[in-house]
């Protein structure tokens, strides 16, 4: 079904208001972003980002527009987890079937990427302009340099606030009555280092895994780029023993790193200075409902559902957003309200559901990724879902290897955990764990679940 062409307003030029502003142009619409930052394309990147994983989810909203190809020029297939454990050696764990990858992006040119293509087709950004307030009602926007300047306003018919965790559109719905909002911020930061490239411009470690040196209540990651070098992210307690709290010099630093990281310590480069030049960030849930207000205002991505990055789905989510969204169009055409109705509809119950697998997620990666009764576990369900594929696929494939609903990911997965606990009691799960008892056992709890 044909739309009507709108005049329509983004809050936001990261990664979610861009591809949204492309998929809006394919529709005929008139599409102005708005980003109180300046232009990413002009200035260095911030020192705070995570490297993104895209996954299915991403890559198929990317194709709905016709820009897989393009991007997959800029990313890295990541098939496998490569283990670095106390004192023992670097041991992989596949992600996924042969061919299944997760892909590693730098989110600074991936977003300046993003934004080139949405200026292609023909969206205006205004970057440096903040917007200060939002009438909900009218769809008018009004910026201005600052609080007490003089405000420019601007007249919509829709706006679309894709301003992050912190969205100055929902803070203004959060204004009016029975909008329901929470925060939960957990007690572990993140700090961003680097390992350089080797000399000839190659990866100093395997370029097709994701790394992770899993410490218990804290642990280091690093993911490729395509120059060679890879994006490390320290995750570790704001306060504590072991925290951000107690390094305070470059000594500290660098006892931390040797302690903890030994075998890693000297590639990251300035390793004490972008310790500290870097800034130390935190990581927050926030869910909120409903995300629209009538035919004129809707969030997407971080603004409706910002999770913690723990499953590498934060950006794959806003993207599957966008897909809804345009579905949507596609089947209702001018009817605005009926379309955001489906969408916060569909959208909201499956936010919530990545937002717990990804607080899990956090829990597997850290500490129970060095478990060996854990890896045990593992590996049986492998075992059996490379026998059984019509009855056992994994909760991680169903996130990151599929686009069924998140919602139903996490409710099987609940099922398959309680299934797995039986199946770690049998006696000599250890030496077993591949027998054919075992594989009846599972077969068994499984038809049990299906009876009741």
């Amino acid at each position: 079904m044909t739309q009507t062409s709108k005049n329509i307003a983004i809050i936001g030029s990261g990664l979610v208001g861009s591809l949204l502003a492309i998929f809006l142009r394919k529709k005929g619409h008139s599409v102005t972003v708005f980003d109180r930052r300046p232009d990413i394309r002009t200035i260095e990147f911030s020192g705070r980002s995570i490297n993104l994983a895209m996954s299915n989810r991403g890559w198929k909203s990317l194709r709905k527009v016709g820009l897989e190809e393009s991007i997959r020029e800029i990313a890295i297939p990541m098939d496998k987890r490569a283990m670095h454990v106390y004192d023992k050696p670097v041991y992989y764990q596949n992600y996924g079937k042969d061919g299944e990858a997760i892909w590693s992006i730098s989110r600074g040119i991936l977003n300046r990427r993003m934004i080139d293509l949405a200026e292609e087709a023909g969206t205006q950004f205004r970057f440096n302009e903040k917007v200060w307030d939002v009438d909900l009602p009218e769809a008018k926007i009004y910026t201005g340099e600052t609080v007490k300047s003089a405000w420019k306003e601007y007249q919509f018919d829709l706006i679309f606030g894709c301003d992050g965790a912190f969205s100055r559109v929902r803070h203004k719905m959060q204004r009016r009555s029975r909008f329901d909002y929470s925060q939960n911020f957990i007690d572990v930061g993140y700090k961003e280092l680097t390992i350089p490239p080797n000399p000839d411009g190659s990866h100093k470690l395997g370029k097709n895994s994701f790394h992770i040196w899993p410490r218990g209540k804290f642990m280091l990651i690093a993911l490729p780029n395509i120059d060679g070098s890879f994006t490390c992210t320290l995750f570790l307690p704001f306060e504590g023993d072991i925290s951000f709290d107690r390094i305070k010099t470059e000594e500290d630093a660098k006892a931390f790193f040797e302690t903890y990281f030994p075998n890693v310590r000297k590639e990251i480069e300035n390793l004490t200075q972008d310790f500290f030049k870097n800034p130390t960030s935190a990581m927050v849930t926030m869910k909120c409902y409903p995300w629209t207000y009538w035919n004129k205002v809707a969030l997407v991505g971080d603004s409706a559902h910002a999770i913690v990055p723990f499953y590498g789905q934060g950006m794959n989510a806003g993207f599957e957003d966008i897909y809804q969204l345009d579905e949507l169009m596609g089947q209702y055409g001018d009817d605005w309200e009926r379309i955001f109705v489906e969408y916060q509809k569909i959208r909201k119950p499956n936010a919530d559901a990545i937002a717990e697998l990804s607080y899990r997620n956090f829990m597997e990666m850290s500490s129970k990724t060095a478990d060996t009764m854990f890896l045990l576990q593992k590996k049986i369900e492998k075992h059996f879902a490379a026998k059984h594929p019509d009855k056992w696929i994994p909760v991680y494939s169903r996130v990151t290897f599929s686009d069924r609903p998140y919602a139903e990911a996490l409710a099987i997965g609940d099922e398959q955990e309680k299934i797995m606990q039986e199946v770690m009691k049998l006696p000599d799960i250890e030496s077993n764990w591949d027998s054919k008892e075992v594989e009846k056992t599972i077969l068994r709890l499984l038809d049990n679940k299906k009876a009741t």
